[in-house]
């Protein structure tokens, strides 16, 4: 059976908020106040990751990711539960823990701003203590996999912003670490270097079953790299399982694109147990005239959006229904 290379029992992490007073007086009342409440980020959450699984870890603005990989990396402790990494308490062995993982996170750069590729590669050689065999394997398994000449030689500063995040997801790739965390990679790229990233992204999780953690808003990160994928809502797990599986459940939707007069394209999410497509293409007829029609399965990022707005009480109870389906499956706890 595959090893676990990280699992979380019933975790949880709450924050002390000072309730705060409007204005001068009340900001000085502040500095003496006493008036906390208890803010829950992460809410009794269990998960299990196989070793060499690429997850993505989805959730809107403020669900508790952020929060959760900070406790996965060492740098927040859990209020209550467990969590294990490669074998180690983070908290409690950051320094272990750090050697064993690697990290992207938004647009914060591990590389030296002033110097060349090369030379921070070459210092991460040491401070990670990595061989010079292990090293230079690297370095050529890179060179197979990416053209790193025009890179190699050219400061940090000088990079764009595509080829700044690529050298970062080499950095984080270098000691061979058994667990990567990337936190939106892909944000602000153009199609063709988002291509040549989750391409680089595979083959590395491929040749060296290296676990990757992936945070992001791009639903084509998510296509194309995550076999799995785990949702959370303010701070509780609500979905974990693939992204397939997600789908059957909204398996009636489907989305209707109209071309318009002027070469307007119109879409329209249609539960079709509920509306019929015909009579929304009458009503479109009735404004003006169809140049054409498409209809097209759900997408993984209309799937996510009706997750994340919650645009009706059932469709949160469907994946809360589906969560508690899913505790059976392999991935779950």
């Amino acid at each position: 059976m595959t090893d676990c290379a990280i699992e979380m029992k019933g975790v949880v992490k709450e924050f002390k908020v000072l309730n705060r007073r409007e204005g001068l007086k009340g900001s000085i009342m502040d500095l003496f106040s006493r008036d906390y409440r208890t803010v829950t980020a992460v809410d009794n959450i269990s998960v299990k990751i196989p070793e060499g699984q690429i997850v993505g870890y989805l959730g809107p603005n403020g669900a508790g990711k952020s929060t959760t990989i900070k406790m996965m990396t060492g740098v927040l402790e859990p209020t209550r539960g467990d969590i294990i990494v490669n074998g180690n308490i983070p908290y409690k062995n950051r320094a272990k823990n750090a050697e064993n993982i690697g990290v992207v996170f938004g647009q914060r750069s591990q590389l030296w701003w002033s110097l060349p590729l090369i030379e921070s590669f070459k210092l991460l050689k040491d401070i990670y203590l990595i061989s010079d065999k292990d090293y230079e394997d690297m370095m050529a398994l890179y060179d197979s996999l990416v053209d790193m000449e025009p890179i190699l030689h050219k400061t940090v500063r000088q990079m764009s912003l595509g080829q700044r995040t690529l050298s970062d997801i080499l950095a984080a790739f270098l000691h061979n670490p058994k667990i990567v965390f990337l936190d939106e990679p892909t944000i602000g790229l153009d199609v063709s270097m988002k291509a040549k990233i989750r391409e680089l992204i595979k083959e590395l999780n491929r040749q060296k079953n290296t676990t990757v953690i992936l945070t992001t808003h791009d639903m084509g990160d998510v296509d194309a790299l995550c076999e799995r994928i785990v949702i959370i809502d303010h701070g509780k797990m609500i979905y974990d399982n693939d992204m397939e599986h997600l789908k059957s459940y909204f398996g009636s939707y489907r989305t209707l694109k109209l071309r318009l007069p002027g070469d307007i394209w119109e879409e329209t999410l249609i539960d079709e147990s509920k509306t019929d497509v015909m009579s929304v293409i009458s009503e479109y007829q009735k404004k003006g005239k169809i140049l054409d029609i498409k209809l097209e399965e759900i997408s993984t990022e209309e799937v996510i959006k009706k997750i994340y707005e919650g645009e009706a009480a059932e469709d949160n109870s469907k994946v809360q229904t589906i969560y508690q389906k899913d505790l059976k499956s392999p991935h779950a706890v």
